[in-house]
């Protein structure tokens, strides 16, 4: 174990990213983050103190208050509720085209389903810290298909009620800045080709 008091800048950096990453800030933030205790910790030397003057005795503790200060959890709460909204909108919209319908007859395995990934998604967002869009939906994903196979087993295939096409533009709206906030970072993080 690395004594705090002898850590390079770069192992502090790596430390706050981790956690930061952890605490599920966004890729753009956490880049911003960086750049400025990066900013910070080279003042410092140039100055003469050592990093820890900058992020104090615990680094860890110093990452988290500066990421509760960054993303408080109502903010990443609303932003993960919004994505879980973004997500099931486009499954709406994906189902109803392939089955080539307007409405989609609800039924208890895809209350279950649905339950289930939502659950999954805003439990790992909140805890775990962002995966990706397409990782956090694998993962979502296959916990609901198992929720969705238990429920029809336990409780068949009875219809509960009908949603409309016109529903999953309704849940695309919220989630939508999000996405385009989080396929913009992915787009200005990708390496470039030459």
């Amino acid at each position: 174990m690395t004594d705090q008091r002898t850590m390079t800048n770069q192992q502090i950096l790596a430390v706050c990213r981790s956690n930061w990453e952890y605490r599920g800030i966004d890729d753009g933030s956490v880049r911003e983050m960086l750049d400025e205790l990066s900013a910070h910790l080279e003042d410092a030397v140039a100055a003469g103190r050592t990093p820890q003057d900058v992020v104090g005795d615990d680094v860890k503790k110093f990452a988290a208050s500066w990421a509760r200060a960054r993303a408080p959890f109502a903010r990443r709460l609303l932003r993960t509720a919004a994505m879980v909204c973004f997500v099931i909108g486009w499954l709406i919209l994906a189902r109803c085209l392939v089955r080539w319908t307007t409405e989609w007859v609800v039924s208890v395995d895809d209350v279950a389903f649905w339950a289930v990934v939502a659950a999954v998604t805003v439990a790992w967002e909140l805890r775990r810290g962002s995966l990706g869009l397409g990782r956090n939906l694998a993962v979502a994903l296959v916990a609901g298909l198992a929720a969705m196979l238990l429920s029809q087993w336990l409780g068949g295939d009875e219809a509960l009620f009908t949603l409309p096409l016109w529903a999953a533009p309704v849940l695309l709206l919220p989630g939508l800045p999000y996405a385009v906030a989080d396929a913009r970072g992915r787009r200005s993080t990708a390496p470039s080709v030459d």
